[in-house]
């Protein structure tokens, strides 16, 4: 047997590490703030020294300048003397206009995510969250006032999986089942891909009028249809050439996801093919940080969610009845996991 002793050769180093997790909110209030003042926007017209950046904004001066100095420390902006310019990196996800702006996402760090957060260590105790959000009582609001703003995280990543699944080379309808559709991001890029593509979205009757808007607003809501009830319980019906699972997965938990690849198993058609995004832990899971960390996101959110491996999905897919199932790489935050029905 290996010994439990475990030696630490290696020196410890500096705090500073420890110190600087401490301090980890404050880029993302900082960004939040910024985000909020329209800074980016403002410095996307011209670098402007600080009284005009405080005029725009109609902030305080030692307001401004505490954050527009912030941001330089933070590598999102550029200090030239007195003036202040955007990064490359801000001017492609932080200015509004941009069609890669991330900002969305970055309002609602005070209002949505941290409070949750702030009860970890009663969390860990109890294993259950003040208030869940993969209830319909308590996240139909939660989610129906940001879904449309993460859309943009997974949309390069969806118009990929349409390559991937050659959308666009198909001649004959493709019916495809988005559930828990949110945003309707994955889905609507397969739209796009092709006027063969028709949809059923489904989800909570209080998150489907973002999916209608952002459907509207891509140009494909003519072939849209949508079920306003919970996923596990919706009549769907059947005859899917494709089913997505877009970031569902960890907010069910394994019992209810594997309940739900079986029922998404038995609406779709022979030769069809089911899709997982989902961000996935290493089978030791021992990594990557960014999993392991979102596995506490759904502790503190969620009844039973949480991040899973790529073995543990797979035999859940195997299970309910699935072949072929293997991973694809793509652009988005997250792998995608494709499984055939046989």
């Amino acid at each position: 047997m290996p010994s439990q002793e475990v030696h630490h050769a290696e020196s410890p180093g500096t705090p500073r590490r420890i110190l600087d997790m401490a301090s980890g909110y404050e880029p993302a209030l900082i960004l939040e703030s910024a985000v909020r003042l329209r800074i980016f926007d403002i410095l996307d017209e011209r670098p402007m020294p600080l009284l005009d950046v405080v005029q725009r904004a109609q902030a305080s001066v030692r307001g401004m300048r505490a954050l527009l100095n912030a941001l330089v420390g933070l590598d999102l902006l550029i200090r030239y003397g007195e003036h202040y310019a955007l990064t490359a990196e801000s001017e492609a996800y932080l200015v509004s206009t941009s069609p890669s702006y991330q900002g969305y996402m970055c309002k609602h760090v005070s209002g949505h995510l941290l409070p949750r957060w702030m009860r970890l260590t009663e969390v860990v105790l109890s294993g259950k969250p003040m208030r869940g959000v993969n209830e319909q009582a308590d996240g139909a609001a939660y989610f129906g006032e940001f879904v449309e703003d993460i859309f943009p995280m997974s949309y390069e990543a969806a118009q990929a999986l349409a390559v991937e699944l050659r959308i666009s080379e198909t001649k004959t309808p493709i019916r495809v089942l988005d559930l828990a559709a949110g945003s309707g991001v994955w889905s609507i890029a397969l739209a796009e891909a092709s006027v063969q593509v028709s949809v059923t979205a489904v989800d909570w009757p209080a998150v489907l009028p973002a999916t209608r808007r952002v459907a509207e607003r891509q140009g494909v809501i003519d072939r849209f249809r949508f079920i306003g009830e919970d996923v596990m319980t919706a009549e769907i019906g059947d005859g899917y050439h494709i089913a997505i699972l877009g970031h569902l997965l960890h907010s069910e938990g394994e019992m209810r996801s594997r309940q739900l690849l079986r029922k998404t198993f038995e609406v779709m058609e022979a030769g069809g093919t089911v899709v997982i995004a989902e961000f996935i832990a290493d089978e030791d899971r021992t990594g990557p940080t960014g999993a392991l960390i979102f596995a506490v996101t759904m502790l503190v959110n969620t009844d039973d969610g949480d991040t899973f491996t790529f073995g543990e999905m797979a035999g859940w897919l195997k299970e309910a009845g699935f072949v072929k199932v293997r991973s694809v790489d793509g652009p988005g935050p997250a792998p995608l996991i494709l499984a055939t029905k046989p």
